[in-house]
């Protein structure tokens, strides 16, 4: 049975306006056949030296009434998993829902776009949506076809401003790489103003993804059974501000309401290859605030949250345990073309899999390696299993996620 992406849009504008809660409901996924599909982000140092300050057109958005929603395309004892007893019975147990989650992606930046931008992630395809009934990825950019950006006009933009877009129709080569929601809380969503965000958006909702991360956003998604809450933050105005903590703790906990499982995201840190430690404290990339990365996740989890992943310094971070859930403080970058630096350890990225259980409790995860060829071009491989594992103990000791040589992460 086909995967559906079913949207309620009573009341929701997408941008501005009312409503901002959206409602999917994922069904069974096809098999994956053929090779795989990667995606790669790696950004450069300096990427978002050029930040708007503008809010978009029409406002904050807010949460509006809950939408019944559909069932979903599996039938009623399909979060269940069946078992069979030493005795012969058959027994259920609880549902669970695995969550794929990977950084930064953006697939070049017209005019310079890869030649096959249909096969460019087929290298890390298999692992992206194996088993995964959400695959999650922060659209590091814009899918529009604008031509005046934060940066001036195309014809004459300065060269210290970094503005990033993809054609609209690009959307459906994240989805057929498997991903089924794509992320706008981050320093580049509003590259293009208010209409580039819009079309994106737009773009996203149109190829049958679900989206994240404006102001005042939640977006629902059902799998296996299981309604889940995404919720996406960054230091800025015109994405759900990680820095108003009152309002994104609002937030998070509005969306528990909605979801037992609450995921949320954070796109927070100082960037660069000299940034791949979480120091607990206020971090500033040019003189700009970019939050406080554990407080912020800790808050997150007081909060409500199951589950709390980020990106953003475009470097792999180390990942630690509060409460009984997993914090990722960075997945790195993951598809560029040409856009980003990939030497040093910016070359290292992860696709990271979770499983929660029905209630939002962790039950296992891993981290599959992931570095990049060619022109930013991601490949499974490379050494961020290793690389990860050393700096969540030297970050957080005795709470320190424990990564095994295979990649599975276990609790302290």
């Amino acid at each position: 049975m086909r995967r559906r992406a079913i949207w309620d849009r009573r009341d929701a504008t997408g941008l501005g306006g009312s409503a901002a809660l959206r409602t999917a409901v994922l069904g069974p996924r096809r098999a994956t056949r053929g090779p795989g599909a990667i995606l790669g982000l790696a950004v450069a140092l300096g990427l978002a030296a050029c930040s708007p300050a503008a809010r978009p057109a029409g406002g904050a958005a807010t949460l509006g009434g809950v939408s019944p929603g559909h069932s979903p395309a599996s039938p009623a004892a399909a979060g269940k998993k069946r078992t069979r007893t030493g005795t012969g019975a058959v027994t259920r147990s609880a549902a669970s829902v695995t969550i794929a989650a990977v950084g930064d992606m953006m697939l070049g930046n017209t005019p310079d776009l890869p030649p096959d931008p249909a096969a460019y992630l087929d290298a890390v395809k298999p692992v992206l949506d194996s088993h995964a009934k959400i695959v999650f990825g922060n659209l590091e950019g814009t899918l529009t076809t604008a031509t005046t950006s934060k940066c001036g006009s195309l014809k004459g933009p300065r060269k210290d401003c970094f503005a990033f877009r993809d054609p609209p129709r690009y959307a459906r080569y994240f989805k057929d790489a498997g991903f089924t929601i794509l992320n706008d809380a981050n320093n580049h969503s509003f590259d293009f103003g208010a209409a580039g965000q819009a079309q994106t958006v737009r773009a996203i909702h149109a190829a049958g993804l679900a989206q994240t991360g404006l102001p005042g956003e939640i977006t629902l998604v059902k799998a296996n059974g299981i309604k889940v809450a995404l919720v996406a933050f960054a230091p800025y105005s015109y994405d759900a501000s990680l820095l108003d903590l009152p309002a994104a703790r609002a937030l998070i906990k509005r969306a528990g309401r909605q979801a037992r499982v609450v995921v949320v995201y954070m796109h927070a840190g100082a960037e660069g290859s000299g940034d791949d430690h979480v120091t607990g404290q206020e971090e500033y990339f040019l003189g700009e605030d970019r939050g406080n990365p554990e407080e912020f996740a800790h808050m997150a989890i007081d909060s409500g949250a199951s589950l709390v992943i980020a990106s953003g310094p475009h470097v792999v971070r180390g990942m630690q345990f509060y409460k009984g859930h997993l914090i990722a403080y960075s997945l790195g970058d993951f598809a560029s073309y040409g856009d980003f630096s990939t030497d040093g350890d910016l070359d290292m990225s992860v696709i990271l899999h979770v499983r929660l259980s029905s209630a939002g409790r962790f039950e296992r995860a891993r981290i599959y390696p992931v570095q990049f060829t060619g022109q930013g071009q991601p490949v499974r491989g490379g050494g961020a299993v290793a690389f990860i594992a050393g700096l969540s103990a030297q970050d957080f000791g005795a709470t320190a996620a424990r990564i095994l040589p295979s990649g599975a992460i276990r609790e302290p």
